[in-house]
């Protein structure tokens, strides 16, 4: 049986050039060295990390929040979610800030959940995804300004068997929100998630 754990490797840089950088994402050239000796390039997009939250109230439903995003042109089902933007914060806090800030409450009890690397062949975006549980009203963070896509933000208390079917049917798509639900589901039901949307 093969042991299922990402092992760490690197084929040598030889030589690195950043051919953008912005506030959220940059891209960067590598130059690689091979393990038959040649060399090629692989362009890169850097980020900063992001968090997202798996809400989850005493009636088991899951938080979601709907904001309009530009590159696929749709308002997307998502988890409340932000980028590690603040310096030395710690991921955990990120996410009880994102919780406060987009879905107005926060959770007595945290559990790292999953995280996922989003598209590894072209980013190095990592998302840590935590299980919020023991929810409790709160209000926004002082200095939060809800602008532009969040400005329209929707946020809705839906019942996890609810979204787990939707996630499998494929009609809610964003990453974290279907990876979320689908492993908190089967923390909360071990062995049945093929009785969701039968």
């Amino acid at each position: 049986m093969a042991d299922l754990a990402d092992a760490e490797m690197s084929w040598p840089v030889v030589d690195s050039t950043d051919v953008y950088r912005g506030y959220v994402i940059g891209v960067r050239r590598d130059t690689l060295r091979g393990s038959d000796g040649s060399t090629f390039d692989r362009d890169v997009i850097t980020h900063r990390g992001s968090v997202a939250v798996v809400a989850i109230d005493d009636a088991e439903r899951l938080l979601v929040v709907t904001q309009y995003r530009h590159p696929p042109r749709r308002r997307m089902v998502e988890l409340p979610a932000g980028l590690l933007d603040v310096a030395d914060e710690d991921p955990r806090d990120a996410a009880g800030r994102e919780l406060a800030e987009e879905g107005h409450v926060r959770a007595e009890r945290w559990s790292t959940l999953l995280e996922l690397a989003l598209s590894p062949g072209v980013s190095d975006e990592v998302i840590a995804i935590y299980l919020a549980e023991g929810i409790s009203t709160a209000a926004v963070p002082t200095g939060f300004f809800a602008e532009h896509e969040e400005s329209t933000m929707t946020r809705e208390w839906v019942p996890l068997a609810e979204v787990v079917a939707a996630a499998l049917a494929g009609r809610v798509t964003n990453a974290a929100l279907v990876a979320g639900a689908l492993a908190a589901w089967l923390r909360r039901h071990p062995g049945d998630i093929m009785s969701i949307g039968s």
